[in-house]
């Protein structure tokens, strides 16, 4: 992975084929992004190379995967949030509050990362940053289990958990590409497809055990395995040579591809958001389905998710990031509008495999395509910011859904209600591919506007 410039460049000339401008043009063109002198000196090793895809991996696996099947807790009786019978007494039928507590969460894995950079930049030790973050985690699960009240959620399951998470989860995927001059693109397809392959994991583990234990128990369980998990990989991440501390410039500020690029990741984050959280919720109340079942749809559409990132990933090498980026959002946008509103079992099937395609895509391609657009020289402040504005969108978007859904009284179930609730999750689908849409628009001007500023428009980009 680490092989010399002039070594690829005799070889590529020998052959008659320009393999550069197709299997590799995606990784040399991000490696020219940063000199030589930012990665580990001299190379990394093949085998820390290794360890940390692994670590980052595993981070992503516990940090987005345990976000994403956050949906269970608030789906349907007899142990969850929203449920009669629930351990939290003010839970059930409150929708959009119980869905603010694992956005928030999530959206500080992300927003987390503006501060988390700054003290990356401050010399500290990564290593003990990563465990803190660990413990951080499992303390906000565990404590999570003894709750009665959702503000007392708030506190652990969804401030404790999200600082947590972001103290392991961004030093591991923002650093990781320091450490791979060639392959970068793909090497952050592996880390990352992390994330599908815990809700893959996780959703089915979750729903099992909180139809065998309940909340408590579960969480108190997850709480230990999330410790034991991430205290290993914490060791694994250290600091690059040449690493720049993210501060934004008004030059940056004042780009419109910035501007642009900061509305869609908003935007992308809290349609992307959505499906996750209430996918098991319209699977059980809407279309009869049972928890278990429920919870399968969820893993199948982590596990398409999953094997997405990774294979968008090499389909940019041919057809362009940006482009690429473009057509998973348009996509994602497309299967809610298409397959979500007023689907029967059939078409919902077909929408959760296929959202999961579309949704990977973005994820996967978003840092490579922060340091194509911005450069070496901004990529920090510019990675910071983006991720910073993509965890507010990630709040922004299920409490949102949660409102439109309204407050239901689980213990009044007839087919009206049932229907009704059908007739409120089809305004929320609408709602969500309105918001995708229109990141997809956002992804395009960016697309555009980049071409401008660099004075040329390439197909291939």
């Amino acid at each position: 992975m680490s092989d010399s410039t002039t070594i690829d460049e005799k070889h590529y000339k020998h052959h008659s084929f320009d393999l550069a401008s197709t299997v590799s043009r995606y990784d040399s063109e991000c490696a020219s992004i940063w000199t030589e002198s930012t990665v580990d000196s001299p190379h990394p090793t093949r085998s820390y190379q290794v360890a940390l895809l692994f670590a980052g991996f595993m981070a992503t696996f516990q940090t987005i995967g345990t976000n994403q099947t956050y949906g269970i807790f608030q789906a349907s009786p007899p142990e969850f949030y929203t449920s009669p019978g629930s351990n939290i007494v003010d839970g059930p039928g409150q929708y959009a509050m119980a869905a603010l507590v694992g956005t928030i969460g999530g959206g500080l894995t992300w927003s987390g990362s503006i501060f988390v950079s700054l003290i990356i930049s401050s010399g500290c030790d990564l290593r003990l940053m990563c465990l803190a973050g660990a413990a951080l985690m499992s303390m906000g699960l565990i404590l999570a289990s003894f709750a009665t009240k959702l503000w007392q959620l708030f506190i652990t399951q969804a401030i404790l958990f999200g600082i947590g998470s972001s103290m392991l989860y961004y030093p591991m995927t923002s650093l990781t590409p320091r450490f791979f001059d060639r392959h970068r693109g793909f090497a952050m397809g592996i880390a990352l497809s992390g994330s599908g392959a815990g809700g893959l994991v996780l959703a089915p583990v979750t729903q099992s055990l909180l139809a065998r234990f309940g909340a408590p128990v579960t969480l108190r369980i997850l709480g230990v395995w999330n410790f034991v998990v991430c205290i290993p990989i914490s060791f694994v991440v250290r600091r690059p040579p040449g690493y720049t501390p993210a501060r934004l410039s008004l030059t940056l500020a004042k780009k419109g591809t910035f501007l642009l690029q900061l509305l869609a990741s908003f935007l992308q984050a809290a349609g992307n958001i959505i499906p996750l959280y209430y996918l098991t919720m319209y699977s059980a109340s809407v279309l009869g389905l049972s928890t278990s079942t429920a919870s399968i749809l969820l893993a199948v559409n982590n596990a398409v998710n999953s094997v997405a990132r990774v294979l968008m990933g090499l389909t940019a090498d041919y057809v362009g990031r940006q482009n690429t980026m473009v057509g998973c959002v348009l996509f994602s946008s497309l299967t809610v509008l298409a397959f979500w509103l007023n689907a029967d079992r059939g078409r919902f099937l077909t929408f959760v495999v296929l959202y999961g395609v579309g949704s990977g895509g973005y994820s996967a391609l978003l840092p490579t395509i922060i340091a194509e657009v911005f450069g070496k020289e901004q990529y920090s402040s510019a990675n910071a910011a983006i991720y910073f504005i993509r965890g507010f969108g990630a709040v922004f978007g299920a409490p949102v859904a949660g409102a439109i859904l309204g407050n239901h009284d689980p213990s009044e179930q007839s087919e009206l209600s049932v229907a009704e609730l059908k007739t409120r999750f089809n305004r929320v689908a609408g709602y969500d591919g309105v918001l995708l849409f229109v990141a997809g628009v956002c992804v395009v001007l960016v697309r555009w506007l980049d071409a401008k500023a660099k004075g040329k428009w390439k197909w291939l980009a």
